[in-house]
């Protein structure tokens, strides 16, 4: 087979091409790892970096521990005052709602008396049988009230057969239940709280 000088040229020309062709693809390739290479170092960088990161983290955590266990060793009844904080807490929320529901007109079977405990205790004549009509138990701290408004709660509770208990320490105590007697007469079962 006899080739001639035009399809020798058209060869080298053809052979030029692929490797013009050949070049290119191998430098973008050469490229194209390149940025990889940096993406791998740059993450590896970031990598190393988090990592630090979170020993830092988890050894500032675990000494904050360490701190909060000793301050919690070092005051004592701290987890009872913490509890005590949370009940005082969702007290307020619940005397909040009651003042809302008091003066927005609501109804609640829970609505405060019209007198305030504290008005109750200090003996004002004119609110003390309004407020302890609207009782079905009173509970009065010894301490807590004048010598007059003493006799008239007992005398109000002896009247309306109402369950009245006295205390000394209202801490002290916790009320299990209300018996109605067949006379319309109600005692309360008074329990000790350390019984609990």
């Amino acid at each position: 087979m006899q080739v001639s000088a035009n399809d020798f040229e058209q060869l080298l020309r053809e052979h030029e091409a692929l490797l013009r062709a050949y070049r290119d693809a191998q430098g973008r390739c050469s490229e194209q790892l390149a940025a990889q290479a940096r993406e791998i170092a740059r993450l590896q960088a970031q990598a190393i970096r988090l990592r630090a990161a979170v020993v830092r983290r988890d050894s500032a955590l675990a000494w904050e521990k360490e701190d909060r266990a000793a301050l919690e060793q070092s005051i004592p009844g701290l987890p009872r005052r913490i509890e005590l904080a949370r009940e005082v807490g969702s007290l307020q929320a619940r005397i909040r709602d009651l003042m809302r529901m008091r003066d927005g007109g609501g109804h609640s079977p829970f609505r405060p008396p019209a007198a305030a405990p504290e008005q109750s205790c200090a003996g004002a004549p004119e609110n003390l049988e309004a407020s302890l009509a609207e009782a079905d138990l009173v509970i009065c701290q010894a301490g807590c009230m004048s010598h007059g408004a003493y006799w008239r709660v007992q005398d109000h509770c002896r009247r309306t057969g109402k369950a009245c208990v006295q205390v000394e320490q209202p801490d002290a105590m916790r009320i299990g239940r209300i018996h109605r007697a067949a006379d319309g007469t109600a005692t309360a079962h008074v329990t000790p709280h350390e019984a609990l």
